[in-house]
């Protein structure tokens, strides 16, 4: 019988080889936490455990910064019910977060790249307001001109704002689809340079990917629907420069589909934390970096044909 062969979609955002594609999609649930740099710390854990580690650091930094009086700069993506939670520990624990610092991580813009306002529903600082900032008891709370998200104003300043206030203590990050890390995509025209160029590059206004534009249709806050129209064409991020320099980093690799099985990110979880280090993966960055990596059962699990399932 003649095999079929054939190379990848030109589409695909990672300029790799099949064979490193086969290797990757190759490797066991057994061998995810194995890696030649010993600061990179991979652990396979419960997937209900996943957002206790984060949540853990996060209070942990904040209550810290309280106990010691000093400031704390955290670099915050977007997953919002964890911040409820993270809010009630703050509460419950009557810490003041008067030394708190955030800089949002990533936020949608237009096509003509105007950062979206707070009002946008679905913005992330929108969100962030929302689930942590207003859910703090107001005694508690910090200022709220230390909540700083990207605007059309400061986008030329984000990563100096940062740096002015000592750099960031940790910063928290999980990949996308293609890889990316925050909004930096693969395959943004705004990020394209060899590695070493790419490693010192800033926050920018970016084109998202058509991968993250549907990745991020399937999203609670956009419907779960598929309605690639109502997800913004171009986004602002952080830059690969902000996340090396910052003196704690955690990522975290857990997306399903509503909690099933199903999961986008089972293969490019892989290939960040095993495939090439290139700007082509973003999040492979890590991979040079100390930094902790949580992976959930269900993304470790090994990938393999299911022909009694469908879509």
């Amino acid at each position: 019988m003649k095999e079929f062969n054939y190379n990848p979609s030109k589409w695909l955002p990672w300029k790799i080889d099949k064979n490193t594609f086969e290797k990757i999609r190759n490797i066991k649930r057994e061998d995810i936490e194995k890696h030649p740099n010993p600061d990179l710390k991979i652990r396979v854990v419960p997937d209900d455990e996943v957002e206790l580690y984060w949540l853990a650091d996060m209070f942990y930094r904040i209550k810290k910064s309280a106990d010691e009086n000093k400031k704390v700069v955290l670099i915050m993506p977007n997953p919002a019910l964890t911040y409820r939670k993270l809010a009630y520990l703050i509460n419950r624990f009557e810490v003041n977060c008067k030394n708190l610092y955030v800089f949002i991580m990533d936020e949608y813009a237009d096509e003509n790249g105007n950062i979206a306002p707070e009002t946008f529903p679905q913005g992330f600082m929108h969100l962030f307001k929302e689930y942590f900032y207003k859910n703090i008891n107001e005694n508690l709370r910090p200022p709220e001109k230390q909540i700083i998200g990207p605007t059309n104003d400061n986008v030329k300043d984000y990563g100096k704002m940062i740096e002015d206030l000592g750099g960031a203590d940790a910063c928290y990050s999980g990949p996308g689809w293609t890889g990316h890390l925050a909004f930096i995509e693969p395959d943004a025209p705004e990020f394209e340079a060899d590695l070493e160029e790419w490693k010192q590059m800033g926050p920018r206004i970016v084109t998202l990917s058509p991968f993250t534009i549907a990745q991020n249709s399937l999203h609670g806050s956009f419907g779960m629907s598929g309605d690639l129209s109502l997800v913004p064409p171009k986004a602002f991020t952080i830059g690969p420069a902000q996340v090396i320099s910052a003196k704690y980093r955690m990522d975290l690799h857990s997306i399903t589909t509503y909690g099933t099985y199903v999961s986008w990110q089972r293969f490019v979880s892989r290939l960040c934390l095993h495939g090439p280090v290139t700007p082509k993966v973003p999040t492979s960055i890590h991979q040079l970096l100390k930094t902790d990596v949580y992976v959930s059962e269900t993304i470790a699990h090994n990938i393999e044909l299911r022909w009694d399932k469908g879509y």
